[in-house]
């Protein structure tokens, strides 16, 4: 939840934060072993989480036994006494804002002892020397680690996560030799990741169209629809003077309106979304400073082009010479820039094919913004984002897209969001496909009875249309080789193993935490408690659009046999798996426990253990997946401040999703055991 997300107050019960929220954290440290944790920026419980000794020491360090080192995020420290009490070994990003000589005064007042920070520091040499060894070199220059294996690598990691959701009529696999129209939004669109830190720069990355057109030979393209939030990048139109593809940035201390201001640096930009948090030059201001971003556009096409800026400072948008944007006189608040920043301001204006324009961007950096937004994450420097494209008919798109499905054999509608719409600083709304998304899939499928719908989300999207497409497939942020990995699915080249990490709701009303979705006054209830995904679902007995662990495949699986011993501590469960298909492929079996009678309320099942088998055709095999019997079984006591493994008879189910269980055994706990740890 990123509303107010430094000032809100999460207010959850000990067995949900225990039994979901910290349970991840407990997984990592126990299994991988992390060298660092990052503190959040929220309170807990009404303490921020970088002030809670509950938390950073006695059970992260206490409990869980974790020896390394704690970080805040970046801006997410609002105390110094009382965060170094807590166990936060530094404050992020330096220079400190509130420790450095606020300690001082903290050591002479005796609010901190000199144990204190020096644990601190203790911690943060640990850090230093367990780094030291890896043989990096300190500032060195930033390089690409793109080795020859790297595509193929990210190219299976992004096609063994995608979900077959729906295959009716077996549409899919797509036939090479018929033609195929590919269309929507993210056809020609890379979505390789989501937006805010999940987002990096990537080598390259390969969009949906690109990975089909490779794969097949007749392969057409309309538009169908737009879906953007913000603009395409300005960059994609531009060329530098020296006719690289991207703009030029002058870097200055003085605001335009000085006269022979002097130039301090310049660089090459590639993309006109600039995040300044870490720009350093030794010549620039680090707090004010002025940009000038510069580039010329020839348009392919006559029409009316939509210019448009966001920004955490201030920003004008030129074309030759003449005011078109301006985001610096008059300001409004938006979500960009971790929620620091503002809405995206636009305006149009003709352009004539052919002909060169030039195009500048006066930035000033964030100290310029006239608004602020309480509570947002301001980083130094500020940002901008520079955008433009042709404006379109919204009805003569999906008019060209329904003419074009007439006229070929296979459609791929490739739909979804992006990193403006799923990212870091804002919660999404609702659940809704933005644009005209939803009228071109329904317009498109019943112009073609065999169109594939390919939706990219992070996250659960609505689809009004759901009964009338014979194909979906759920496709992520599937990383630089998300296009290839797309047509390896479509085509058959690789057989859909993936599942959903999640459920997908019907409509938005049917989430758990509905109604409790921003702060309110400060303060933000968990009060689904620990009925969160499936587990709310099946406990409410409410229809879903698609069951958490869902996926299907192009060959079938079946599950016999099952067997488990669960005499000791470890709850050995084997079963045969049989590829009952004509293609080889993957299957994931889950399982799931249950309690029969518990003094306390429990989700219908849980899921507690899996495996990913991959299977010849008409091939079988035993497979094995061993669980911890008390992490199995345990539930918090809130009474105790224990993991209770409580007496009992316990059920075993398995299956290939939480709603397709197809054996089910049993076993019992004799003893209740009170235990705390991470097993």
């Amino acid at each position: 939840m990123e509303h107010e997300r430094q000032a809100v107050n999460c207010v959850v019960s000990e067995r949900a934060l225990r039994e979901i929220y910290l349970a991840p954290f407990a997984i990592a440290i126990r299994d991988a072993r992390p060298w660092a944790l990052m503190s959040s920026y929220n309170k807990i419980n009404g303490l921020h989480v970088s002030e809670s000794k509950r938390l950073l020491t006695d059970v992260v360090r206490g409990e869980w036994g974790f020896d390394g080192f704690i970080m805040s995020d970046w801006f997410g420290v609002y105390s110094a006494a009382e965060s170094v009490q807590a166990g936060l070994d530094c404050e992020m990003p330096g220079p400190p804002r509130l420790r450095g000589p606020n300690i001082t005064v903290s050591l002479g007042s005796r609010k901190v002892t000199e144990y204190d920070v020096d644990d601190r520091v203790r911690n943060l040499l640990k850090l230093v020397k367990r780094v030291e060894r890896l043989g990096i070199p300190q500032d060195a220059e930033e390089k690409e680690l793109n080795a020859p294996e790297t595509p193929g690598f990210a190219r299976k990691l992004a096609s063994s996560g995608i979900v077959l959701m729906k295959n009716e009529r077996q549409v899919l696999p797509l036939d090479r030799s018929k033609s195929i129209a590919v269309m929507g939004p993210n056809a020609k669109f890379a979505a390789y990741s989501g937006g805010g830190s999940a987002n990096l720069k990537p080598y390259y990355a390969v969009a949906p169209f690109e990975g089909i057109s490779s794969a097949a030979k007749d392969v057409k393209y309309t538009l169908g629809a737009h879906a953007y939030k913000q603009l395409p990048l300005l960059s994609n139109l531009t060329k530098t003077n020296d006719g690289r593809k991207g703009l030029t940035a002058r870097f200055y201390n003085e605001p335009p309106e000085v006269k022979e201001r002097a130039q301090k640096d310049v660089i090459f930009v590639d993309a006109s979304d600039m995040f300044l948090a870490d720009y350093v030059h030794p010549d620039v201001s680090p707090e004010l400073f002025y940009i000038d971003l510069e580039g010329t556009i020839t348009p392919e096409v006559s029409g009316e082009y939509l210019f448009g800026c966001s920004v955490r400072g201030t920003a004008r948008i030129f074309v030759d010479g003449e005011l078109i944007v301006d985001n610096a006189t008059k300001q409004t608040l938006g979500g960009t820039f971790m929620g620091a920043g503002t809405r995206e301001e636009r305006a149009s204006i003709h352009l004539e094919q052919g002909k060169t324009y030039t195009v500048l961007l006066q930035f000033g950096s964030g100290l310029t913004q006239t608004v602020r937004k309480k509570g947002a994450t301001a980083m130094r420097g500020g940002g901008v984002r520079v955008g433009a494209t042709l404006k379109t008919n919204a009805e003569e798109e999906i008019d060209k897209a329904v003419q074009l499905a007439k006229e070929v054999d296979q459609v791929v509608i490739c739909v979804g969001l992006s990193g403006d719409w799923e990212s870091e600083g804002f919660d999404r709304p609702d659940m809704d496909l933005p644009g005209h998304t939803n009228a071109l899939v329904s317009a498109v499928t019943k112009a073609n009875s065999n169109t594939v719908v390919v939706n990219q989300s992070g996250t659960p999207v609505s689809m009004p249309w759901i009964q009338e497409v014979p194909a979906l497939v759920q496709a992520w942020f599937g990383g630089i080789e998300t296009g290839n990995a797309i047509a390896d699915i479509l085509f058959g080249d690789i057989n859909p193993s993936g599942k959903l990490p999640l459920s997908f709701p019907i409509r938005n009303e049917d989430n758990p935490a509905f109604l409790n979705q921003r702060s309110e006054r400060g303060r933000m209830l968990y009060g689904e408690d620990i009925y969160v995904g499936y587990r709310f679902y099946e406990k409410t007995k409410r229809d879903v659009l698609f069951a958490f662990g869902h996926g299907l495949s192009y060959t079938s699986f079946s599950l016999e046999n099952l067997q488990v011993d669960a005499k000791d501590d470890t709850i050995s469960v084997t079963l045969d798996l049989n590829n009952t298909g004509e293609r080889d492929g993957a299957e994931v079996v889950q399982v799931y426990v249950s309690q029969r009678m518990s003094t306390v309320t429990r989700p219908e099942k849980e899921l507690k253990g899996f495996r990913k088998v991959f299977l010849r055709k008409r091939e079988k095999v035993k497979i094995n997946i061993d669980l911890n019997k008390k992490l199995a079984t345990s539930y918090w006591d809130e009474e105790r401040d224990q993991w209770l493994s409580e007496e009992g008879t316990y059920d075993i189910v398995v299956g290939t999703s939480s709603d397709k269980v197809v054996a089910g055994s049993s076993f019992l706990i004799g003893k209740s055991t009170w235990w705390k740890g991470l097993h």
